[in-house]
């Protein structure tokens, strides 16, 4: 009898097995079937798309090794001995997670893509406010004279709750401040904003100012909007930048991270791109409303902030619930096995640049970072002048924007799955050159049709388009371009270059260049934009020697590119 139900047992084994492992392939042929013919349908909607482009490749692998996995039971062995090795391959590149490290990996994927979603909306929120109101000309004024003390400030006062109360009080502290500031914006100043904001007194002096001084100035008219675009700001490099990673640091093992962080990236920018989305939607429903200009935009910002407010407190609960369920778990967590990260040599500016000035190599990589940083700073901001012509109203202006942070998610989401590949098929130098080579192209084109907009006219208008709506699409290609390759290929040639060096330059030497680099290519873009604001005219009238500009710096990281590659291959960087 038992006999018997050991032989009936196997065969419903055997049987279940078949079934499950059909039904996994043929549900795979179905959704491909359907996902394929959608795609191409007239009726598709943009973000439907996006979802198969990015879900799509891991469903069907997790569909295939599924039903091989059910099926492996009853096929021969031989030609399960041949699919494995493919379907460990595949399934690693795509999910790098295994049993019960969903529990760890899931929470906090999903953490940082509402950081993240929450960081982009904002973004699409304080570039409409300011840039609608006061033009992209206070944008330069804002980083350096609002946003810099403010960061400098807020990171003093971090470390002070830090050295007082536990993390996860501190978490949950911030966090709060936040959506109590952002409540507070939607209910208070933004509604009431003209009992607010000193209109009269800023332009009484205004007046008695140069016209180059009038930013300086609007940063205190319009207040409220520089504060909103302050914690802004301050949304992606304190809670993004510091409070999440410094979380996931304290809870991911180094054999974990290596298989996980990349995967945080690369799923976060699906919420990126989602949050594009979301910010087009409820400007179209505060268009509809038929209201002036301020009320639309009203109904649209108590929206999003619901929305910000919505996300935020699900990033407490699953802080909450990773701390409870992930933390007390031995098989998750284990403070022995959590590697101390090892501390970066801190350097001032003034030693960071005497570091950098004694070695040819780090100086070659600080202008690569600096030429960067300063390039873009000029094109963006000329961009989003001329967005501000195209789309004056500010529900107009904020759907646009979402729509280009949507193929911003999109575009950083292919090139970070497809990166590595890219730079192993064009080689160092090549994927070094790729950056500079399009945001010189694209850049030069954005500021042509700008600079010789009258001229051009005829030209465009065989394509279709004005010249202005012309100038926009070119500016947001460059965006694009450059900062979905920036990821691709800037950054990984970057890092590869201290490969060579010894260990005092790679600590040193890139704790020197995030200094000098970073705060040279961010600060010095807007700080050469803001004296020729100041000394010459606004950005209409800069646009030509912002193009000259940023040509000069383009040669100067192309030629320092190359100059990095010879040097890289005399270390002998290309063959480690």
């Amino acid at each position: 009898m038992s006999e018997m139900s050991a032989h009936g047992g196997s065969f419903f084994n055997k049987l279940f097995n078949i079934v499950t492992g059909f039904a996994c392939l043929f549900l795979l042929a179905v959704g491909t079937n359907h996902a394929v013919n959608y795609f191409f349908s007239d009726a598709a909607l943009l973000t439907r798309k996006f979802a198969i482009i990015s879900i799509g490749p891991i469903a069907f692998v997790a569909l295939f090794c599924a039903g091989m996995h059910y099926l492996s039971a009853v096929l021969p062995a031989k030609f399960n001995s041949l699919m494995a090795p493919l379907n460990q391959k595949v399934r690693d590149f795509l999910w790098p997670v295994h049993g019960i490290e969903h529990l760890k990996f899931i929470p906090l994927t999903l953490m940082v893509s509402c950081i993240l979603f929450n960081f982009t909306v904002l973004r699409t929120m304080k570039d409409t406010l300011v840039v609608t109101t006061c033009g992209s000309e206070l944008i330069t004024f804002l980083k350096v004279w609002a946003v810099l003390p403010s960061a400098v400030l807020f990171f003093l006062i971090f470390t002070k709750l830090s050295n007082m109360f536990s993390k996860s009080t501190v978490f949950y502290s911030i966090i709060s401040f936040f959506i109590g500031f952002f409540i507070l914006f939607a209910a208070v100043l933004y509604p009431y904003q003209e009992y607010f904001h000193p209109l009269q007194t800023a332009d009484a002096i205004i007046a008695q100012l140069p016209a180059g001084l009038a930013n300086i100035v609007n940063m205190f008219k319009y207040w409220s909007f520089s504060l909103f675009y302050i914690m802004a700001e301050l949304w992606g490099s304190v809670v993004s930048a510091l409070l999440f990673w410094q979380f996931a640091n304290s809870i991911v093992k180094v054999s974990e991270a290596k298989r996980f962080y990349g995967h945080f990236y690369l799923l976060a920018n699906i919420a990126t791109a989602f949050s594009g989305d979301a910010a087009r939607y409820f400007s179209a429903i505060g268009k509809a409303s038929g209201l002036d200009d301020i009320a639309a935009y009203g109904i649209t910002l108590n929206y999003m902030i619901a929305m910000i407010v919505t996300v935020a407190v699900i990033v407490m609960a699953l802080y909450y619930f990773t701390t409870k369920y992930v933390m007390t778990n031995p098989r998750l967590f284990d403070p022995a096995e959590i590697k101390p990260k090892k501390k970066k040599p801190k350097l001032s500016m003034g030693e960071s640049i005497k570091f950098i000035l004694n070695s040819r190599y780090l100086l070659l990589i600080a202008l690569l970072v600096v030429s960067y940083g300063v390039t873009i700073n000029l094109v963006e901001v000329a961009w989003k002048s001329q967005l501000k012509l195209q789309f004056p109203a500010k529900n107009d202006y904020q759907a646009y924007v979402g729509d280009f942070y949507f193929y911003m998610g999109v575009a950083t989401f292919l090139t970070i799955l497809l990166g590595g590949q890219l730079l192993r098929w064009l080689g160092w130098l090549a994927g070094a050159l790729a950056t500079p080579i399009l945001i010189g192209l694209t850049g030069g084109l954005f500021f042509i049709c700008m600079i010789f907009n009258q001229h051009m006219d005829s030209v465009i208008s065989l394509m279709g388009m004005e010249v202005l709506a012309f100038t926009v699409f070119m500016g947001t290609i460059q965006n694009i371009l450059s900062k979905s390759t920036k990821y691709a290929l800037f950054d990984p040639t970057k890092e590869m270059s201290y490969i060579p060096l010894d260990d005092e330059s790679k600590g040193k030497g890139k704790a020197a260049v995030d200094v000098v680099g970073g705060r040279l290519g961010k600060a010095g873009g807007a700080f050469i934009q803001q004296m020729m604001f100041i000394f010459i005219g606004p950005v209409s009238v800069i646009a030509p020697y912002s193009a000259i500009i940023m040509m000069i710096f383009v040669v100067i990281w192309i030629f320092a590119a190359i100059d990095l590659n010879r040097l890289f291959k005399e270390k002998g960087g290309d063959k480690l």
